[in-house]
């Protein structure tokens, strides 16, 4: 059961992430040249990230029948099949995303001056620049430290920060499948925690209700699961690609089937999932398997704006959401990258173009490796 308990963020610890830890994996077996883990700087920031190399295997996805907790959708269980991918090693931090918000000033900036103009509006490298904070103390009163998780973001506006990154760095990032997120909370296990069955050893690897004092942490600052993947139990839940269905499993089970084909492409506005658990949830919502559907009208009940914001939700529900990002081994084609990233349905693209080209709330340019260095000259040219 989700509790919500809201507190002022405070300053924390600089992140130091422990070695990774490695562990035997009976089901997931690393190619002969498997990849190496490592870590990428935001070109044009200080800001770095690390990458884990998840290796390709199988597993079976969802809760056995007789797991305690078992939550409504977990089942049956269906075997599905991996490609190898990296994945962050920690959620998305407020060091991180913060670079990614200040695009809404640069392109705004650009725009003044006509300069770096879009040639199409929806086009392959337009990203759209999530607008200013309505309430800034509200959406960081669980916690703005540079290294503590970020949160509130709509499942759109996450999906646009890795097309953000993408265009910057030329590599394809984008949300992980619900599949492949499972796959790396269990690094092997078939437990209901990826450290075992004992919910009292989550304080070693978790922050959830009893331990979070309603705000998130550092992340990195519990232990890892056995691939070196930190808080992927509790912190903060994290966005997946997926559409929620409770009865999706019935549709794929009993498998094999590849990652690709267990994602849910989502046809709805909502519910999507988010997976992991949270600060803000007790030690069953924080099982490997367990599923959380989003409530996006819930989570935008506060919003002063109509329509309500396709970047922020601004309800106290959506203070413990954020996600993390994976990157393929193998990448579709260029053609398909923009599927992982751009509005899904017309429903959201209409709000967006709406907020952008109507209300001013927003803004809309251009990225490519060049972006650093023209916001950089834009201090040269001054007023």
């Amino acid at each position: 059961m989700q509790r919500l308990g809201l507190a002022v963020g405070v300053l924390a610890a600089s992140l130091a992430l422990a070695p990774v830890q490695r562990a035997h994996c009976a089901e997931a077996t690393a190619s002969p040249a498997a990849a190496a883990d490592y870590e990428q700087a935001i070109p044009g920031s200080n800001v770095r990230f690390a990458m884990i190399a998840v290796p390709g295997g199988e597993f079976l996805m969802g809760s056995p029948a007789d797991e305690p907790d078992r939550g409504e959708g977990e089942g049956p269980q269906v075997r599905v099949r991996v490609e190898p991918f990296w994945m962050g090693r920690c959620e998305v931090t407020w060091a991180e995303y913060r670079q990614y918000m200040r695009l809404c000033n640069a392109f705004d900036e650009f725009d003044d001056r006509e300069l770096r103009q879009l040639e199409d509006q929806h086009g392959v490298d337009a990203v759209t620049a999530p607008s200013k904070l309505y309430d800034p103390s509200f959406t960081f009163s669980a916690g703005d430290a540079p290294d503590q998780p970020a949160v509130s973001m709509s499942q759109y506006a996450a999906k646009q920060y890795t097309k953000w990154l993408s265009l910057l760095t030329g590599e394809f990032y984008r949300l992980p499948t619900e599949a492949e997120w499972e796959y790396a909370c269990r690094a092997g296990t078939t437990s209901a925690y990826s450290f075992g069955d004992d919910d009292a050893e989550l304080d070693q690897y978790a922050w959830y209700y009893d331990n979070a004092d309603d705000e998130t942490h550092p992340v990195g600052s519990k232990r890892p699961n056995a691939w070196g993947l930190y808080d992927m139990h509790g912190n903060v839940s994290e966005w997946v690609l997926d559409e929620y269905r409770g009865d999706w499993y019935e549709h794929l089970s009993p498998g094999p089937v590849s990652a690709a084909e267990a994602l849910c492409w989502p046809e709805r506005l909502y519910p999507r999932v988010v997976r992991g658990g949270s600060w803000n949830l007790d030690p069953p919502d924080l099982r490997s398997a367990t599923r959380r559907q989003s409530d996006d009208d819930a989570w935008r009940a506060y919003d002063p704006n109509s329509p309500g914001s396709p970047w922020w939700f601004a309800s106290g529900d959506a203070q413990d959401v954020g996600f993390r990002i994976v990157r393929p081994r193998n990448p579709p084609p260029r053609d398909e990258w923009p599927k992982y990233w751009d509005a899904d349905l017309p429903s959201i693209q209409r709000v967006v173009d709406q907020r952008i080209d109507k209300e001013g709330r927003g803004e809309r340019g251009r990225v490519d490796p060049d972006l650093p260095a023209a916001i950089e000259s834009l201090k040269l040219i001054g007023d």
